[in-house]
């Protein structure tokens, strides 16, 4: 099992910046990690700053993971967002990215997803809502390996290998 510690980000620092930065640009994770809406989407770079991390964490609990003493990714959540699919008070909205390809295929996600719920969890939140594009099939295994349902669909929502491809939601409850 891999040695995976989780760390609440609390004051981000230019090096957190910097990764998040590596991952916001890798090629193999933009089309996964956030909506596209053309080919000129996927290619735009993206910077993090200090300031956009700092406002972040206005909103969005973050967790950053490390392997072996090393940054590879992040988890996060917001209670109660405007864009959940199924708007009930006391959702937790999810997210991960495992940036860094040396924590890919190990389990980390999982353990991830596992951590998060049980942050989740202790705030006595009830559900958690989360959406995967439908062309990650790995994610989708992943969310529904650890209990999650699909609820609904968005049609047209990111683009990517030349279409447009609809957004998965899911949903988990209770959690107690």
């Amino acid at each position: 099992m891999p040695n995976i510690k989780f760390k609440k980000l609390i004051q981000p620092t230019s090096e957190i910046a910097e990764a998040f930065t590596r991952w916001e640009n890798d090629p193999s994770l933009v089309p996964l990690s956030r909506p596209n809406f053309s080919r000129e989407d996927l290619e735009k770079r993206h910077l993090v700053t200090l300031d956009d991390l700092t406002q972040r964490l206005e909103h969005d609990l973050i967790h950053l993971i490390y392997l072996d003493g090393q940054l590879i990714g992040e988890v996060d959540y917001q209670v109660d967002p405007g864009h959940l699919f199924k708007k009930e008070t006391g959702t937790a909205w999810i997210g991960i990215v495992i940036g860094e390809e040396i924590g890919r295929g190990r389990g980390i996600g999982y353990q991830a997803i596992q951590y998060l719920e049980e942050q989740i969890k202790l705030q006595g939140l009830k559900r958690i809502e989360l959406g995967v594009f439908e062309f990650n099939t790995n994610a989708i295994r992943l969310y529904q390996k650890a209990g999650y349902v699909e609820i609904g669909r968005i049609n047209d929502f990111t683009y990517w290998q030349g279409k447009m491809w609809q957004d998965i939601r899911m949903e988990k409850y209770p959690l107690f």
